[in-house]
């Protein structure tokens, strides 16, 4: 039929609200005007036929066994709980077969919420979970043992990452202080090197690297420099060529910041802690394979010149020309009928 039984748009019209909504990010009011409807009418028969669509597909949750959870802000106001949990399908990111989906989208970021959602699922579904990545949470962490208890529970490289770029920033901010009595002004060498201390190493220019050297030659910056040094391990652990090899190398971190870290490095020694809890929370962390250092497509091409290196093409005129500024006059050649005679 052209329309289901007491639907107010057809098949079609449905449809292509629903693409317009998703795929085209096209907003409620453009769509209900599009289709010489009401706002309310529009946004009725599209969340129903995405809920009928989208969420009640059959085998939607099918061959799931790496799930995701975090907490997301979704209402941007005053009234009303504005945060989510959102639930991920990672299956596709371990397996190196294409990018995550997403599973679900549930109102408050709590244990309850998660717990809820899961035990919603069969207990074939649930069984067929071996990894939760999470953040630090221990709510997630606490629902996901009760309720796939046989699941590993992990922390994802973000979260992990986080916590030493925090203790960086922490780092630079109290030595700032201790330094000059205030914050960072845009003169202080601190302040400058603020968004270059976050670079990979192996991610860092000429000059970043001139600027890093001039800042750690101070001896007054040295607590920095120090956690600096544990924040672009960390980093390469988890760039390493290797899963056996990156588990070592943060292994070895976590033991080295755990103990026998001096009493001035207040921050590291407050990572450290976090660590060593952490790894006994989550034993393990989730590294997909697309982190690992790849071949990339263009290694195998052949060298060019370096584009600030290439000579400069002279570039075509354009076919229309830009209009000259409304004030200015323009001066062109007088028409014959009103050229005075000599």
């Amino acid at each position: 039929s052209a329309a289901r039984q007491r639907s107010s748009l057809s098949n079609g019209a449905l449809r292509w609200a629903l693409e317009a909504l998703v795929v085209n990010h096209l907003s409620m009011s453009r769509i209900a005007a599009a289709l010489g409807v009401a706002w309310n009418t529009a946004n009725d028969a599209v969340l129903a036929e995405g809920k009928r669509v989208l969420i009640e597909e059959p085998g939607r949750l099918d061959d799931v066994a790496v799930v995701g959870v975090d907490e997301h802000v979704w209402r941007h106001t005053r009234r009303g709980d504005k945060y989510v949990t959102v639930i991920i399908d990672l299956t596709p990111v371990s397996t190196g077969t294409g990018p995550s989906r997403l599973l679900a989208m549930v109102e408050g970021r709590s244990k309850q919420a998660f717990k809820a959602w899961l035990a919603d699922q069969s207990q074939a579904w649930r069984d067929g979970i071996r990894i939760v990545a999470m953040d630090g949470f221990t709510g997630f962490k606490t629902a996901a043992a009760e309720e796939i208890s046989k699941a590993t529970t992990v922390m994802d490289p973000f979260h992990v990452i986080r916590l030493a770029q925090d203790a960086l920033d922490l780092c630079r901010r109290r030595v700032q202080v201790e330094l000059h009595g205030t914050r960072g002004r845009k003169h202080h060498p601190l302040y400058q090197a603020r968004r270059t201390l976050h670079t990979g190493a192996d991610l860092l220019t000429d000059k970043q690297q001139r600027r890093l050297a001039a800042l750690f030659a101070d001896d007054r910056h040295v607590e920095v420099e120090a956690t600096w040094g544990i924040y672009q391990t960390m980093i390469t652990a988890y760039r390493t060529s290797t899963r056996a090899e990156g588990k070592k190398t943060m292994a070895r971190l976590i033991d080295s910041v755990g103990s026998a870290v001096p009493t001035s490095l207040v921050e590291v020694c407050k990572l450290g802690r976090t660590l060593t809890k952490r790894r006994k929370g989550h034993p393990r962390v989730l590294r997909p394979p697309r982190l690992q250092q790849r071949p990339h497509r263009s290694d195998q091409r052949t060298p060019r010149t370096p584009p600030r290196h290439r000579p400069r093409l002279p570039q075509p005129h354009p076919l229309h020309h830009p209009k000259p500024p409304r004030n200015r006059r323009i001066q062109t050649t007088p028409t014959p009928w009103i050229v005075k005679s000599p």
